[in-house]
């Protein structure tokens, strides 16, 4: 709108002359300005002091002044949805938001930076990674390359020998960095029904748990293996490979692994053929062991092995092509070892198993010649 050359008094002023009864085209012939304009100024004016006209204009100042600041907060507001989504306090988040920012909104990258709460210095030098740095990024990731199905957990324990000094969330910034992450499952929805509840082993050669896993060679002919896990040191007891595996079979591992370990006080397996045989019956009760099957259709009350089944699925058998059963029998061994003495287990406070149970056996050897009553005699 034109600005007046004519304050706000002196227009009043014109119109309270028109109210005492000069003619409104004189009135405009003796100060220059259109009837149209006189009309206009009364149609606003009309009937105010020159007190209230001032007051008016300053109402009229200040409401133009909110109107700018609110649309100035709307842009903001539209800004940070744009540039953010959400909550985010990274550094290279919030370059992230400051290039979307600009790029989708009319603000400028100095009020980006502002409503970002990053420096313009620090937005447009980003920082360069140290020597150190890149080699455990690019030694991270080729740990991740051969052990895929482990998160990042899992890699810095692997990682403790050769960088002491790095903790966990370094590992997971460039874990992430990397774009490094396992895919999660998702797993099916069953009813949920009455469970039998599973004890936790009190001691190694407590209880074992077997089960079988099938795959097959390149040829399409099938192969068994029968995996045998300690419930508690999660040692892999024996992982036997076969075209095929009876329940007398099953008998002759189980008495080759007690040659070295000893017979457990108990077995759990479901209720497959081979567990459920006349030979494996009579090899439990001939050698006193007990044997719990667990409910059909309930593989949940048999969660160690099942989970130990699970890793073998993921790190061994998808990870290899076996082309004859001698091959597949030579990468399960190789596999089996390092599970047991290389790879860490977080339920054995993140150290391999078979360490894990040399601890314990320590322990115990300390244990007993502490608390010996015939050093007290």
């Amino acid at each position: 709108m034109k600005k007046s050359r004519f304050t706000t008094e002196q227009i009043i002023g014109f119109i309270k002359q028109a109210d005492a009864g000069m003619a409104v085209s004189e009135l405009a012939r003796q100060n220059g300005f259109s009837p149209a304009s006189f009309y206009a100024w009364r149609a606003k004016y009309g009937g105010m002091e020159a007190e209230d006209a001032k007051r008016l204009k300053e109402l009229e100042s200040e409401n133009g002044r909110l109107k700018r600041l609110l649309a100035e907060a709307h842009l903001d507001i539209e800004a940070l949805k744009v540039g953010f989504g959400g909550k985010t306090l990274a550094p290279q988040r919030k370059r992230e938001a400051i290039r979307r920012m600009c790029e989708l909104t009319s603000i400028s990258e100095r009020r980006a930076c502002r409503l970002a709460g990053l420096s313009r210095d620090a937005f447009r030098h980003e920082p360069v990674p140290t020597l150190d740095t890149q080699r455990l990024s690019a030694r991270l990731f080729e740990l991740a390359q051969v052990r895929r199905r482990f998160g990042y957990r899992r890699l810095h324990d692997l990682l403790n020998t050769e960088f002491p000094n790095v903790n966990h969330k370094r590992i997971y910034r460039l874990y992430r960095e990397a774009k490094l992450g396992v895919r999660r499952r998702r797993k099916a929805k069953r009813v949920v029904g009455e469970r039998q509840k599973l004890v936790a082993a009190a001691m190694p050669n407590d209880t074992w748990s077997m089960d079988f896993v099938f795959d097959a060679l390149a040829n399409g002919r099938r192969i068994k293996t029968l995996t045998v896990v300690d419930d508690f040191t999660w040692e892999s007891v024996d992982i036997a490979v076969d075209h095929g595996i009876s329940g007398e079979y099953v008998t002759r591992l189980l008495d080759q692994a007690a040659c070295f370990r000893g017979y457990p006080r108990a077995v759990r397996t479901d209720n497959g053929p081979e567990f459920t045989s006349r030979a494996f019956l009579a090899w439990a009760q001939r050698q006193g062991i007990e044997h719990i099957l667990i409910e059909p259709g309930c593989p949940t009350q048999n969660g160690y092995i099942e989970s130990f089944n699970g890793k073998f699925r993921d790190e061994c058998l998808n990870e290899h092509w076996f082309t004859s059963l001698a091959q597949a029998r030579d990468v399960i061994a190789d596999w089996r070892r390092d599970y047991n003495e290389v790879r860490p287990h977080s339920s054995c406070g993140r150290i391999p198993p078979s360490q894990f149970a040399a601890n314990h056996r320590t322990q115990q050897a300390n244990n007993a010649v502490t608390f010996n009553p015939g050093l007290y005699q």
